[in-house]
């Protein structure tokens, strides 16, 4: 029997964060705690993917997810991404680093999804896209729950004729990557108490609610407007089970704006501001993953060097309010707050019980 939403002991889901937040020991310590952790296969080999299941399932026995970048399905303009080459060539020379081969790939998209058929994973998750229903179904035959990523309606009309069994509602609010199907003609950007009420009446799967949630009051507003969980991302980039940067830990500590830019990926993702997104955002092309080749190793070197100003802080609109303290402290201390807020909100119900 397929994992489903509804056997979580805490309705909280770790958001799967590709490019180093994301790891076993911050997984384990989510599923201990009663949620549900998850690894990020974006950006890893197949071989170091099926390395951090065997470590994750030496430190948990709870069930867990796998994300998956869905395959990109536009090449980038060459001449656009070969101008965008040109203008950063300073930003080469100041981290004393290289720019990256624009390459087009899809991250090892099947030798990652022959993986996860092997069977033993809870839950398969996709972003950027959906699944074919024979790779559902393959997914189903290994006994693992298939969830979306969609950001409109019709994604999740999409992805349940697919045959998947739950949708993860994103919000405009979200940090990093946007899940959008097509990133270059993308629906109208929704905030996720919108979204999560149009999923509601449209939509027969259970949804799963991420963006900007960052404390219990924000996990009682989902659940009521009708989400069965939560998938937190920001509000866990500061445990210590996390592989977040120093220099990223710093920012999202601060109340720094973000944005939403192509700058780093040549996809549209939200991070806190800094100097690279405002000076490169405009001429930053639509070209993913031929952009986020291209920078790598100037994000690698700015990163390296502790400079903030130099790569991505990939984060969501309420990043100010994450904690530092372990994962299973968090689960706890925001399911209980969740709780504690619902059960507040009963007085202002005619004919309550604390009314009577």
């Amino acid at each position: 029997m397929s994992f489903s939403v509804e056997e979580l002991r805490l309705p909280i889901v770790l958001a799967p964060m590709a490019g180093g937040p994301s790891t076993p020991a911050l997984a384990a310590a989510v599923g201990n705690a009663g949620g549900l952790g998850f690894l990020a296969a974006g950006y890893k080999s197949v071989e170091t993917l099926r390395e951090d299941i065997e470590q994750l399932r030496l430190a948990s026995p709870e069930p867990f997810g796998v994300n998956l970048f869905a395959r990109p399905k536009r090449r980038g303009d060459r001449e656009q991404v070969r101008r965008y080459a040109d203008s950063l060539q300073g930003e080469a020379e100041r981290y004393g680093a290289k720019l990256g081969e624009p390459r087009f790939d899809d991250d090892g998209y099947d030798a990652k999804l022959a993986l996860l058929l092997q069977g033993s994973v809870a839950v398969v998750s996709f972003t950027f896209g959906c699944p074919s229903p024979a790779e559902v179904a393959g997914l189903h035959a290994a006994d693992a729950s298939v969830w979306v990523t969609v950001t409109s309606v019709e994604e999740a009309s999409r992805a349940q004729r697919a045959g998947a069994d739950a949708v993860i509602a994103q919000g405009i609010e979200a940090g990093g990557h946007r899940a959008c199907f097509d990133d270059g003609a993308p629906a109208e950007e929704l905030g996720l108490l919108a979204l999560l009420r149009q999923l509601a009446r449209d939509c027969a799967l259970p949804v799963v609610a991420t963006g900007g949630i960052m404390d219990g009051a924000a996990i009682a507003a989902s659940r009521c407007a009708g989400a069965a969980a939560v998938q937190l991302g920001s509000a866990l980039m500061l445990t210590p089970e996390a592989g977040t940067s120093a220099p990223q830990r710093t920012a999202l500590a601060t109340p720094a704006p973000t944005g939403l830019t192509r700058a780093f990926s040549g996809r549209l993702a939200r991070g806190i501001v800094n100097r690279f997104m405002l000076e490169h955002d405009v001429s930053a092309p639509r070209a993913y993953p031929e952009v986020h080749h291209l920078t790598t190793p100037i994000r690698a070197a700015a990163r390296a060097a502790g400079d903030a100003q130099g790569f991505n802080l990939w984060a969501g609109q309420g990043h100010a309010l994450a904690r530092a303290a372990p994962a299973a402290q968090i689960v706890k201390d925001l399911d209980a707050e969740a709780r504690r807020v619902l059960a507040s909100q009963r007085a202002f119900i005619p004919g309550s019980q604390e009314q009577r």
